[in-house]
């Protein structure tokens, strides 16, 4: 039994007036009565709540967790009392969301039922832990509580951002990959694969008409082209302590873990190959490329496991690794951070060598916040020290950018929450120029 804000206040109230009662006796009586009042409706109240089963309660959630993103808990409370009842409802949250807002209130009409619905976004991949759902009911006398402990506790794998995954295959399906920033991009010249002729619309390209065949048919006929297929897409996921820097929650290697899931599914509807590479120390996981059936769940099961590590990323270690294990020219799709031009330049001879026999496209990132504080306006002396030193790291963010293009390596410099876009984007192109 739980007594309420309503029995202390009511309690105080009978207090005050026996007191009071020392010196008007009339009062003395006025509260024992009400005395007599609150304890009948104490026990009224208990006899209720007590003289049945009269709670149930239920989570339904999905099995697994999406990182990054929001994921839907649904909580349904069902009262078997003949009666209205008054609800509080706390569900037993993994700890590590650290929120204290997971408590409603709500009313239920007799052998009444409701659903509550709210969202979690964790931002670290693991096994997160639900315990139990307490429901505090009481009837509208509302002296005391009676505590029902529901449901069970249970285990949620928080898994690489597959809601994300599902959102770029719906949009995928009606053709409207554009609302999230995708761009069309234009095919320049036929470095691409012969697929059928038809007829000559409007608008075509007159340099890809088929001259035999328009002799043949009396009417314009143009050859239509499609981009090679099976090349191999391989994501390339640093682990070392330069993506362990947070962002809204979560790290670098989060981000970069969740833009390789989406550019594998994307790959794979272009009818490439996706594989997966990570390494810090030394050359750590590979998954072969391939688009095969349940290719996407091994890359998702692969990724779910990674974690990040304090020591120094081993960038001759990984041109080992892919020198052993990728045998056919490929598009590497290397996801890192660069501290500044020193650190740039210490990889770069590996970088080359990555380049020279495959296809190499560097993915760092921006600093938004940076960037917030550099558009800011100082008003101190110390504040101008400080908006020039951020503008310095901001444009050597951009030499290093120019320094790996006049080397001859694709660059994406972009924020973590534009990556996958960007990235998709400039895989787009890529495939678009034919330059794999």
């Amino acid at each position: 039994m739980f007594l309420t804000q309503r029995f202390y206040i009511a309690a105080t109230v009978v207090t005050v007036v026996i007191a009071a009662g020392y010196l008007a006796m009339p009062l003395y009586t006025l509260g024992l009565t009400m005395l007599a009042a609150l304890v009948c409706g104490v026990v009224a109240e208990s006899v209720m709540l007590w003289s049945r089963k009269g709670m149930d309660a239920r989570r339904r959630c999905a099995e697994r967790f999406s990182n990054g993103d929001d994921n839907e808990v649904i909580l349904r409370v069902e009262s078997r009392y003949p009666f209205g009842v008054r609800l509080n409802v706390t569900d037993e949250i993994p700890v590590i969301f650290q929120r204290r807002d997971i408590d409603f209130r709500l009313t239920l009409p007799p052998r009444g039922e409701k659903a509550i619905t709210y969202s979690l976004r964790p931002t670290k991949r693991g096994v997160y832990g639900f315990g139990m759902i307490r429901v505090f009911a009481t009837t509208a006398i509302g002296l005391v509580q009676r505590r029902f402990t529901c449901g069970h506790n249970e285990d949620i794998k928080v898994y690489p951002s597959y809601l994300m995954l599902h959102r770029y295959e719906m949009l995928a399906i009606s053709n409207r990959l554009t609302d999230l920033g995708l761009k069309k991009i234009r095919r320049a010249g036929n470095n691409t694969e012969f697929e059928q002729i038809r007829d000559y619309v409007r608008g075509d390209d007159s340099r890809g008409i088929n001259w035999k065949a328009t002799a043949r048919r009396h009417e314009l006929m143009v050859n239509v082209y499609q981009d090679e297929r099976s090349q191999q897409v391989f994501s390339v996921i640093d682990k070392g302590r330069v993506m362990q820097q947070a962002f809204m929650g979560m790290t670098l290697l989060d981000y970069a873990i969740n833009a390789s899931l989406v550019m594998s599914y994307v790959a794979t509807i272009k009818e490439d190959k996706a594989g997966i590479v990570t390494f810090c120390e030394r050359f750590d996981s590979y998954i072969p490329a391939s688009r095969r059936t349940g290719q996407m769940q091994r890359l998702l099961e692969s990724l779910y496991a990674q974690e990040t590590s304090f020591g120094e990323s081993d960038f001759s270690a990984l041109v080992s690794g892919i020198n052993t294990n990728v045998n056919k020219r490929s598009l590497l799709i290397l996801y890192t951070n660069f501290s500044g031009m020193t650190s740039m330049k210490r990889q770069l001879p590996y970088l080359h060598l990555l380049n020279n026999r495959h296809r190499l496209l560097v993915v760092f990132f921006e600093d938004r916040e940076l960037k917030d504080y550099i558009s800011s306006r100082p008003d101190t002396t110390e504040e101008y020290y400080r908006h020039v030193i951020a503008e310095k790291f901001a444009n050597e963010q951009r030499t290093i950018v120019s320094a790996l293009k006049r080397n001859g390596i694709m660059s994406v410099l972009t924020t973590p929450e534009n990556l996958s876009v960007d990235v998709i984007n400039k895989y787009l192109e890529v495939k678009a120029r034919g330059i794999l």
